[in-house]
């Protein structure tokens, strides 16, 4: 047993699940999803979440302890604070190896560098906020915060509502607010981090088969998430969940929401790589063509690897 966790990271579509599950497997060790959507019970599809049991109020996939994953109701709202809560729990409960597997990067600096200190969220504000279109709070970013609104994706509407909030409690800009500048290293004697690193074209190949597995049960999901929750379900904003309900509204074929969740993902992908990229102490798993994905090999490479850090 490694006296450090481990951090297995990567864009949609890596193989990150796989590979931590059989590094938990060698090391007889438990995973914590670094994910803010496979938290979410009954969007296991779309999510990509690994298909578990639950015996006796834990998550078992494949055996393996699996903390962090399809337990919240859709209409539930999580965060990185409560992500962080719920870590550091684990953390001191449990005596076997950690492994951290996900693809939400904020998740990983907030828990192992610390978050900055923010405002916490204002229910009223949220409340006089959400009347607005997506557009209109778009352009409420930019005029109070320019910043902000280049990096956070105009469709990304929990990270938009989030700066307006912060920029109008704390009556500056919510990107003025970060205690330093550029990304918060992870430090070595606090995890050893591993990215599995593909290259573009191959990775984009698997986004495309993946997509065309997952749609049709996806809008099944969607179909029996809005019967019990709503279409407004918090949970269903989720990248694939808004196509697979414009399907059953009518709104686009299948065909075209199949083209618009590939594009949509390659985007996610890509701002992941951009956000993994900018760290400089992980160590990357090159992928450049597919047998390079040999799950038992990486698992030898990172055990070796991690002796010497």
């Amino acid at each position: 047993m490694f006296p450090r966790p481990f951090i297995i990271a990567g864009p949609t579509a890596s193989g990150k699940t796989d590979l931590a599950l059989a590094l938990a497997k060698i090391l007889d060790g438990e995973i914590v999803s670094v994910d803010s959507r496979q938290i979410y019970k009954g969007l296991n599809i779309g999510t990509a979440c690994p298909k578990g049991v639950w015996q006796g109020g834990n998550f078992f996939v494949q055996d393996i302890k699996y903390y962090l994953a399809d337990f919240l109701p859709i209409d539930k709202k999580f965060d990185v604070s409560l992500f962080i809560k719920e870590a550091k729990k684990i953390t001191s409960e449990t005596k076997k190896q950690l492994i951290f597997a996900g693809g939400t990067g904020l998740y990983f600096e907030g828990f192992f560098c610390g978050m900055d200190n923010l405002p916490p969220a204002n229910e009223v504000l949220r409340q006089r906020l959400m009347f607005k279109t997506k557009a209109e709070l778009y352009e409420d970013l930019k005029k109070l915060d320019p910043q902000s609104a280049k990096t956070i994706p105009q469709g990304n509407i929990h990270r938009v509502l989030r700066a307006i909030e912060i920029s109008i409690l704390s009556g500056r800009p919510a990107s003025s607010l970060k205690t330093q500048t550029g990304p918060k290293e992870i430090p070595s004697d606090k995890a050893l981090f591993f990215y599995i690193n593909w290259d573009k074209e191959l990775l984009n190949k698997r986004i495309i088969k993946r997509t065309n597995l997952i749609l049709e049960p996806m809008i099944e999901e969607a179909r029996a998430a809005i019967k019990t929750f709503g279409k407004s379900a918090c949970g269903l904003n989720t990248l694939g969940y808004a196509q697979a309900i414009e399907v059953l509204e009518g709104k686009i074929t299948r065909t075209q929401a199949l083209e618009k969740i590939i594009i949509l993902t390659r985007q996610y992908a890509k701002r992941q790589r951009t956000w993994f990229r900018r760290y400089k102490n992980l160590i990357s798993l090159d992928i450049n063509k597919e047998e390079d994905f040999d799950i038992s090999a990486l698992c030898q490479e990172i055990i070796e690897k991690s002796k010497t850090i």
